[in-house]
């Protein structure tokens, strides 16, 4: 079974990037941010969650992708340690989306002390329901996942195939289809873990 969401492209990028942003700390821990960022654009576009995003949705560009980031810093900015705990970003998410007026979207947390079935459970459940899914991954292991470490990023695809799970990784301007029990299975006591989102009301995605 395979199951994937729509996302957007800003030019030829699957999504924002956080290369773009202006700042070298943004650069370098604007991963919360963007994740924000590419989420609220995914719940205006395909959804049809109003006010969450400042500019035009019609017309997505890197100059106002960018300016939107920026405007995102203030509620997820980075700090010595990174966003290195869902609780941050929920707060600052919910922060952001307060002052948007967006009241409709819940948020809860799946820590990365759950188990891997408990996980994969529940990014199927999202993806099927119509929503991405938010991912923390601290330190791993293996040195496949070099580029993921201390990172934040969405996944909004999955595919069962002979008895594995894979997930879409959504960032830097791309995607990549990771083996999720590796993923989740990092190797050290300090993780990272999943963000749940709803809408309230119970409104899912319509194909």
């Amino acid at each position: 079974m395979k199951r994937e969401l729509e996302h957007f492209k800003i030019g030829d990028s699957y999504g924002g990037n956080q290369d773009w942003f202006r700042t070298f700390m943004m650069r370098l821990g604007g991963c919360g941010a963007e994740t924000a960022c590419d989420s609220s654009l995914y719940f205006a576009i395909h959804m049809g969650v109003e006010g969450i995003y400042p500019f035009d949705k019609e017309n997505l560009s890197k100059d106002d992708y960018v300016d939107f980031a920026h405007m995102m810093e203030k509620y997820l900015w980075p700090r010595l340690s990174g966003i290195n705990r869902l609780d941050i970003f929920v707060d600052g998410y919910t922060k952001y989306l307060n002052d948007r007026g967006v009241t409709c979207i819940g948020m809860d947390m799946l820590d990365g002390s759950e188990t891997y079935e408990n996980a994969a459970a529940a990014v199927m459940k999202q993806i099927d329901s119509g929503y991405p899914v938010p991912i923390l991954n601290l330190n791993h292991k293996e040195k496949a996942f070099k580029d993921y470490e201390w990172h934040w990023f969405l996944i909004n695809g999955y595919e069962e195939t002979d008895n594995t799970l894979f997930v879409k990784a959504v960032t830097y301007s791309g995607f990549q289809w990771l083996d999720f029990r590796k993923l989740w299975d990092t190797g050290f006591a300090n993780k990272g873990g999943l963000i749940l989102y709803s809408l309230k009301g119970g409104r899912t995605h319509e194909d």
